[in-house]
């Protein structure tokens, strides 16, 4: 008996050292919730809580992600990330946000392998790729024994430090980094010099870089630390001539630096889209069945789970501190569920 209350008494204090945010979660129609998170949580998890939250339909497009208005980024978290550590990168007057939202981007790979590892193959063979082919890829580059990287290269523009001007430079990705070729060298091996390692960085899409650095265009990328959350020497800006190569470079970055945990999240959140399509299917009324329900209030409802965008944000840290504060059992209150707002268009990036 004394053995189970020490038990349960460390168990408790194990509990109340957990880090817990609370995080402010405001809707397209202005009106806002809140949800507890702690360390311990991945960001599946917490997308999986939004699902039960907004009834949407679970597809493997939606996202976390984070922006900071004063960078100008914007990045998807990976789903097997613990969603608090980003989170308590953020300076205590950050004007950073979360959003929950659809990026067909995040999967692209798993869908359509060819588009990144047969690049260089003109753009009707590429269409014309079987499923099976597809499949092959997938099993060829993901499921070795090691993850094998596309093989990459091509000419990017590099904003020079403390400048707004940009220069040409011949890259390469490789599974440690990015790697250039020096003016005047080859592209063998013993002249590329390391541009940056993806050990202590992550790759953000920059937004209307061309006001703001006066990029060539319009289809940029970042690598940072996530901790640097202020202009600093120590970011990396790079730019694409279109969004296809930006696409192609942000998706190699991610593919070295995650590796197998990116094939796993997407299997993942495959079955978790083909359970909720199965529960859907069996619960959603027809008009057949239930002569009450006027067929087009179904597809109403069906339309308006799609359009949810979230627009989250931590409280200030001297919110969110007085609130960890509190016992473990204040901190589990249930927010009521929102209500679905208008339809949000995501671009493609």
């Amino acid at each position: 008996m004394k053995a189970d209350k020490i038990k349960l008494a460390l168990e408790k204090l194990k509990e109340a050292k957990v880090k817990k945010l609370v995080v402010k979660v405001l809707m397209n129609d202005g009106s806002s919730k809140t949800l507890m998170v702690d360390e311990r949580q991945t960001v599946r998890e917490v997308l999986d809580n939004l699902f039960e939250k907004t009834h949407c339909d679970c597809n493997v497009d939606w996202s976390l992600c984070e922006t900071n208005p004063e960078l100008q980024l914007e990045r998807a978290f990976e789903d097997h990330e613990n969603l608090v550590e980003p989170l308590l990168a953020w300076t205590r007057d950050s004007e950073n946000k979360v959003l929950f939202k659809e990026r067909q981007e995040k999967y692209e790979v798993f869908k359509n392998p060819q588009n990144f590892y047969l690049w260089k193959k003109d753009k009707k063979a590429l269409k014309d790729i079987k499923d099976k082919d597809k499949e092959l890829l997938i099993q060829e580059n993901f499921c070795g024994t090691s993850i094998i990287v596309p093989d990459l290269e091509g000419v990017l523009y590099l904003k020079e430090d403390g400048k707004k001007s940009w220069k040409q430079r011949l890259f390469q990705l490789r599974a440690s980094g990015i790697y250039y070729v020096p003016k005047g060298k080859t592209k063998s091996s013993r002249d590329l010099v390391c541009f940056v390692q993806f050990d202590n960085v992550n790759v953000y899409y920059g937004q209307d870089f061309r006001s703001k650095y006066k990029a060539p265009t319009d289809f940029c990328f970042v690598l940072k630390h996530p901790q640097i959350q202020k202009e600093s020497q120590y970011i990396k800006y790079l730019c694409c001539d279109d969004a296809r190569a930006m696409n192609l470079w942000v998706t190699g970055i991610r593919i070295a630096k995650y590796g197998v945990s990116l094939y796993d999240n997407f299997k993942t959140a495959e079955k978790k889209a083909a359970v909720s399509a199965v529960w859907t299917n069996r619960s959603t009324p027809s008009s057949s069945n239930n002569p009450q329900v006027p067929p087009d209030l179904v597809f109403h409802q069906r339309l308006d789970c799609k359009s949810l965008t979230f627009h989250c944000s931590i409280y200030k840290s001297t919110v969110f501190l007085r609130l960890v504060a509190k016992s473990p059992s204040q901190a589990n209150g249930h927010a009521s569920s929102p209500q679905p707002g208008p339809l949000s268009q995501v671009g493609n990036f």
